[in-house]
């Protein structure tokens, strides 16, 4: 049974749009599309930050907010596949900074996309507080 299903509809121009159960978005060559680095970046920060917000809630911790900025590098650019992945979590006003770097730790850890994206990629995490 598939886990979850998303829908891609293209056409000739690299002009598609992609439907989930809870949205769409434009893809490739729209005003506003997203190209599949975007969404390979977005996929890993947004698991990475889903299973890091259950492990923080379940710690009883509090913040602000959080931002997650994800790149990613090729050591050789002929290279087909990235070789790093850098996220790095801002998170604005942490009741514990100690216990926020621990959720996080747990967050690489449990994330199943970032497991996945680990088998073949260097994949770092730097924590910052404001």
């Amino acid at each position: 049974m598939a886990y979850d299903r998303v829908v891609l509809k293209w056409d000739m121009d690299f002009k598609g749009e992609l439907f989930s159960p809870t949205g769409t978005t434009k893809l490739g060559d729209h005003d506003e599309g997203l190209y599949p680095y975007h969404l390979f970046f977005g996929a890993i920060g947004s698991c990475f930050y889903s299973t890091f917000l259950s492990i923080a809630l379940k710690m009883r911790l509090e913040f602000d907010a959080a931002k997650i900025e994800v790149s990613g590098s090729k050591n050789d650019p002929d290279s087909k596949i990235i070789e790093v992945v850098d996220m790095k979590m801002i998170i604005k006003n942490p009741s514990d900074q100690e216990k926020i770097l621990k959720a996080a730790e747990l967050g690489t850890k449990y994330c199943s996309i970032h497991e996945l994206v680990a088998r073949s990629a260097k994949v770092n995490l730097i924590v910052e507080f404001e």
